[in-house]
């Protein structure tokens, strides 16, 4: 490895020999110590560029939900607001009826033959029908402004804000209020059939989280359902669409299964799902973002697991 056979053939003195072994092994100590410098700094680089991605995700992440969040927020608390005075108006209007129509009644009681104008009035608005009509129109409409109600709270529990720690949280409800928001992608519409969302709840416990954060992971994960539904349907027009959300307490944790009846994807984009702007959607659709979010947002900020299968 020293040359021995060019030492041989030139007849230099020994101290001549010495310096060039010597010489040599320095630059090898310093070519392996140039290496290794190299890799480490290749390997800093690395990270470095790995925590970028992630502080760019992190950025976005909160951007989208403080955007999402605010208008939200904003569209539930305008709607608290003529919503009270409606709900508040319609119980007295519903007192109110329910004593004109006893007096009513206790009028026909004592005078069943009333002037031939009052019977003519009765008959040309159908009074028999009007008294047992409007108890129910009331009560419908009562129905509504509770419907609208349970929209508004899920629509602040989705927009919730995150504390700076975690706080217990119903996830059902996270998923619930996410489905709302999206109940209009669910519908049917010009192309296809409304999409069947299956919910089977097990009783699980508050868990301590960022709920806003996970009602992200939610929203992403849903509409990719969707998407790949809508993709599926274009190609078999006879398949229904079906989304199904399971929930079961796992040892200590909670595990959330999230299931659609699209075409599945292929192994090779199935490893490359949670990357970093990757994305099989077309231009203007998809921007590879999404999952890789939910990812960052169950792994590193919940320490949990996020997992795709496919067939």
């Amino acid at each position: 490895e020293l040359g021995a056979v060019d030492y041989i053939t030139k007849p230099f003195q020994e101290a001549e020999v010495l310096a060039r072994v010597k010489t040599h092994l320095q630059l090898r100590r310093l070519t392996k110590n140039l290496e290794q410098q190299v890799a480490q700094r290749t390997s800093e680089l690395n990270q470095a560029l790995q925590d970028l991605k992630s502080s760019q995700l992190q950025l976005v992440q909160s951007e989208k939900m403080s955007a999402l969040g605010n208008l939200v927020a904003g569209i539930a608390h305008e709607i608290n607001n003529p919503l009270g005075c409606v709900h508040g108006n319609l119980n007295h209007i519903a007192e109110y009826t329910q004593d004109l129509l006893g007096t009513i009644e206790l009028y026909q009681q004592h005078y069943p033959q009333p002037a031939d104008d009052i019977q003519a009035q009765a008959q040309a608005i159908d009074l028999d029908y009007l008294q047992e009509d409007l108890p129910k129109l009331i009560h419908s409409t009562q129905e509504g402004i509770k419907r609208i109600a349970n929209i508004s709270n899920s629509l602040r529990t989705f927009s919730r804000a995150d504390s700076d720690r975690p706080i217990p949280f119903n996830l059902h409800d996270g998923i619930d209020s996410t489905l709302l928001i999206l109940k209009h992608r669910l519908k049917a519409n010009e192309t296809r059939p409304e999409i069947e969302v299956i919910t089977h709840y097990d009783q699980i416990p508050q868990v301590e989280c960022f709920a806003g954060q996970l009602n992200q992971v939610f929203m992403n994960i849903l509409a990719n359902a969707i998407d790949a539904i809508d993709e599926c349907f274009l190609k078999d027009k006879k398949r229904n669409g079906e989304i199904q959300i399971c929930t079961e307490v796992l040892d200590r944790s909670v595990m959330i299964r999230i299931k659609d009846n699209g075409m599945g994807m292929s192994e090779e984009v199935r490893a490359r799902i949670f990357d970093h702007l990757f994305t099989t959607k077309g231009v203007g659709k998809g921007t590879g973002l999404g999952l890789a979010i939910a990812r960052q947002i169950v792994e590193e900020t919940h320490n949990g697991k996020l997992s795709c299968y496919s067939t």
